[in-house]
């Protein structure tokens, strides 16, 4: 068992329970998950409770060349071994369908704690209006890789 406030870096702590925002770009920001077949595969990945755990996904999107996580963290996790599941199966799932091995995701990731209860809901806002800014669609409803648990 990872005792709570499991250190990762110089300064970057994981609390069981605590609320992060996490981000992760593919290599050189290609857009891999444009594929329709590719991001499926991938957010399939995503809601698996075997890769979850005892974790809770609020909300994500998955964007062609990044995603971005709304993660209440469960008991015996941390982000870093989190993100590295998601990222490790995804990319796994997108190799075999595709017949090659590649490297699909940049190393690492960026990561915000959602430290108060009033922010997790903009925060989710701002992940499912991801497509909207970026022109890819005119509604969110319109995007096909996204959910939250709100809606």
């Amino acid at each position: 068992r990872m005792p709570a406030g499991h250190r990762l870096r110089k300064g970057r702590y994981s609390t069981e329970g605590g609320i992060y925002l996490l981000t992760s770009t593919t290599v050189n920001r290609q857009p891999f998950f444009a594929d329709p077949l590719l991001a499926t595969a991938a957010a399939r990945c995503f809601i698996r409770p075997e890769l979850l755990k005892s974790s809770a996904l609020l909300c994500w999107v998955l964007m062609p060349d990044h995603v971005h996580w709304l993660l209440q963290l469960g008991q015996d996790d941390d982000l870093s071994a989190w993100a590295q599941r998601m990222k490790a199966v995804s990319a796994m799932e997108m190799n075999r369908l595709r017949g090659c091995k590649v490297s699909v995701w940049q190393s690492g990731f960026h990561d915000r704690a959602i430290r108060r209860e009033d922010d997790v809901q903009p925060a989710a806002r701002y992940i499912v209006a991801n497509p909207l800014r970026a022109g890819l669609v005119r509604r969110v409803g319109d995007y096909p890789y996204w959910d939250a648990m709100w809606i």
